[in-house]
């Protein structure tokens, strides 16, 4: 039974150093594909484009609570976005007292340029993998995300 530990052991470890490097390597990422859109953009401005494209016109209350990020922080980073061009804020209908924010064509644009590169890199790197490897293999992700789901922290 403590050789199967064992094994169960060294199998965690490696998992755990495998998403440190997917986690590192999603970092680097995420700073290239900011700069894809505007030279100048930081990458948790970029994030922040990524949620308006995936949410529609929110409030940066939503951002910041989504993000788990001060809203201080949130609020410095729209406005990077904006004076580059890729967000606007606009009245919230509901309630004029606050705005909504939402990307700019050009922010659209900026990722739907980084989308299509994104994907064509994809494809030449799972050009080798079957249908059924790159299902399997975007299954178990899900599977393993999903364990995680209801973690308030980190550990």
């Amino acid at each position: 039974m403590s050789e199967i530990r064992s094994r169960r052991d060294e199998q965690l470890d490696d998992l755990e150093q495998e998403v440190g490097v997917l986690m590192r390597r999603a970092r680097k990422v995420v700073r290239a594909r900011a700069e894809q859109v505007h030279p100048e953009l930081s990458a948790p401005a970029y994030m922040i484009l990524r949620f308006l494209k995936e949410r529609g016109a929110v409030r940066a209350s939503l951002i910041s609570e989504c993000f788990e990020t001060d809203k201080g922080a949130v609020s410095r980073q729209v406005q990077h976005a904006i004076d580059l061009g890729l967000v606007e804020r606009s009245a919230d209908p509901d309630d004029k007292r606050a705005s909504l924010l939402q990307l700019t064509s050009a922010g659209e644009q900026g990722l739907a340029d980084v989308d299509a590169v994104r994907r064509e890199r994809l494809r030449e790197r799972l050009d080798e993998w079957d249908d059924e490897a790159l299902a399997g293999l975007v299954a178990q992700l899900h599977r393993y995300n999903r364990l995680f789901d209801d973690l308030d922290q980190a550990f």
